[in-house]
């Protein structure tokens, strides 16, 4: 961050709940010096590896990263539709920022921005592009 000249609230780093298991306390340890140096911390893909409920309370994240997996049945399947509200509603009980990852239809989108789903990410937007692509993307609009 030094180095670029990147400010570390401009910055978030994504750890998969597997990641944070394998050794908790020296993540924890880590994590906590980073998130006070103002580094946002997300855990990707929630839901599909321990799910341990208890390191949401031991670690500093901002954000929980509903896995696509819960998403690809939506709005159809009721217990896609269940585990998606838990997931949000237990998230922004804790006071952390949703994202909802593989959103590849309207159907989709329009349920989880229904649901409180704070950040919706896939290809229902667009594919992934180079970065020049996409900042002439966002200056066309």
């Amino acid at each position: 961050m030094r180095e670029e000249g990147l400010p570390a609230h401009l910055l978030e780093i994504e750890l998969t709940e597997t990641v944070l298991m394998e050794n908790m306390d020296a993540c924890a340890s880590t994590l906590h010096r980073l998130s006070q140096l103002g580094v946002h911390l997300a855990i990707d893909d929630f839901g599909t590896g321990y799910s341990s409920l208890a390191y949401l309370r031991r670690l500093p994240m901002k954000r929980l990263k509903i896995d696509r997996s819960f998403i690809r049945d939506l709005p159809g399947q009721e217990h896609s539709r269940m585990i998606v509200n838990a997931i949000i509603a237990l998230s922004h009980g804790l006071g952390l920022a949703v994202t909802a990852e593989g959103v590849e239809t309207r159907e989709q989108a329009d349920y989880l921005v229904d649901a409180g789903c704070d950040v919706l990410q896939g290809f229902a937007f667009a594919r992934p592009m180079p970065v020049e692509q996409f900042e002439a993307m966002q200056a066309a609009r």
